[in-house]
């Protein structure tokens, strides 16, 4: 199942400062003994704010980037190298796009010019630019991730904080799950589990584990490290997380601590944070920006 995790502007409760990221896609091999990263490309390669990274399948990426003045949903197909816009332009912007599984439909949060902020599909046909649809009404989607194409696990807009929900958009129920979630939400490949964070009294994130066909039962996974929010999995039993120009790796099932599998200094990577895999595990994407 794909992932994703959806990042949306805080127009009220939270200032939002667009950083000048790009996005960044590399060749991956890995197993229990190796981890390699080789051929970086930036794929955004643009002024302004490119970011929220998703594999739409194996061969293509999608992600939010700036077109024109506007940020809109692109689309990039690894093998030709080429990137195009996805949607029909809008008043607003649309972030973090990704695959609604089983579907060849694309998720986005859009951000009117009014504020407004809600979650749409974009259904593509016979090559046209997609248009949009609402989603979910009077819902401020934060962040998300889908676990099947009517579940969906979110992050939604509290006040001064983010609460975890669950929403099934074929009975339009929302239900409350808990308050002071993080951003990162993921499916955990190889299993039936999604991953949140929540963020703890020391205002670090932790890790969770929920089968949302047994949302009664969580399970503690780790800690991510001190100011770390975003993270991806590798496999069922392996976390990946970028910090600064590093990358580092999490077993669940061996003692010890992050491990650094990779330093991307040498390329002028720095703040790394969105990041992801594809469905193959032969690619990674992330944003970043340049020293």
């Amino acid at each position: 199942m794909k992932s994703t995790v959806i990042l949306l502007l805080f127009s009220v409760t939270m200032a939002f400062a667009q950083p000048n990221t790009d996005v960044f896609v590399m060749d991956l091999e890995f197993s229990d003994s190796l981890f390699t990263v080789t051929n970086l490309k930036n794929i955004s390669n643009a002024a302004g704010y490119d970011n929220q990274p998703s594999f739409f399948d194996n061969h293509t990426l999608l992600f939010s980037g700036s077109e024109d003045g506007q940020t809109d949903i692109l689309w990039y197909d690894i093998a030709s190298q080429q990137k195009k816009r996805f949607n029909e332009k809008s008043s607003g912007g649309e972030y973090s796009p990704t695959r609604i599984p089983n579907t060849e439909h694309v998720a986005a949060v859009r951000l009117d010019t009014t504020g407004l902020q809600r979650l749409y599909t974009y259904a593509s046909s016979n090559g046209n630019l997609a248009k949009p649809q609402l989603l979910l009404e009077d819902v401020e989607v934060a962040y998300f991730a889908f676990d099947d194409e009517h579940q969906f696990m979110a992050s939604v807009l509290a006040g001064g904080q983010l609460d975890l929900v669950l929403t099934d958009l074929q009975t339009k129920k929302v239900v409350p799950y808990l308050e002071n979630a993080g951003r990162s939400i993921h499916n955990v490949p190889g299993s039936k589990s999604m991953s949140y964070t929540v963020v703890n009294e020391d205002k670090n994130h932790e890790v969770y584990l929920l089968d949302l066909r047994k949302p009664e039962e969580t399970y503690f996974a780790c800690q991510l490290p001190i100011g770390i929010q975003d993270h991806t999995w590798l496999n069922r039993d392996t976390l990946l997380i970028g910090s600064r120009s590093k990358l580092y790796t999490y077993n669940l099932f061996e003692k010890g601590d992050w491990t650094e599998v990779a330093d991307l200094s040498s390329y002028g990577i720095t703040n790394i944070t969105r990041i992801t895999v594809s469905p193959d595990g032969k690619k990674l994407a992330f944003a970043a920006e340049l020293e």
